[in-house]
């Protein structure tokens, strides 16, 4: 006989999916970040520009690349061992999740729930469409886990 799906189920699938691709995005970057260590960032981010067709003049792009250019070698290693922490963990719930393992769900409410305050800080520095819904996917998220847990 077939095992039948709750909606409850399809939330998670979901959620393991949110977290699987934020994950593999986060993987991604990491790398990028490694590749840049033993080059001139300067010339890599102005071939992007090139490339990208960024107007370099507009005052947010000549922000960021002043930021980007004053970066170290040392900065560059933290940032990718971060980004690699970070989407590790990502993995490890979007895994567990995927694989409807009771532990993912507490995993991912804790994980999620203790970022929110970051999320929340950085929107406040410098606020996003982008930022703002992520973080509503989140909240959403901590909900709905946390309603779910009670529930159990």
């Amino acid at each position: 006989m077939p095992v039948k799906k709750s909606s409850g189920d399809t939330w998670i699938l979901l959620i393991g999916i949110f977290k699987l691709v934020k994950g593999l995005a986060l993987l991604i970057a990491g790398f990028g970040l490694l590749r840049l260590l033993h080059r001139d960032v300067e010339v890599v981010v102005r071939h992007w520009v090139n490339v990208l067709r960024v107007d370099p003049d507009n005052r947010h792009i000549h922000k960021a690349l002043t930021k980007v250019f004053n970066v170290t070698p040392k900065q560059l290693r933290e940032l990718s061992v971060g980004t690699f922490i970070y989407g590790g963990i990502f993995l490890t719930e979007a895994a567990g999740l995927l694989t409807r393992r009771h532990w993912a769900e507490y995993m991912t409410l804790i994980s999620t729930a203790l970022f929110l305050p970051l999320e929340f800080w950085e929107m406040h520095l410098h606020f996003t469409m982008l930022k703002l819904a992520v973080t509503l996917v989140n909240l959403a998220i901590v909900w709905y886990l946390a309603a779910r847990l009670k529930r159990r």
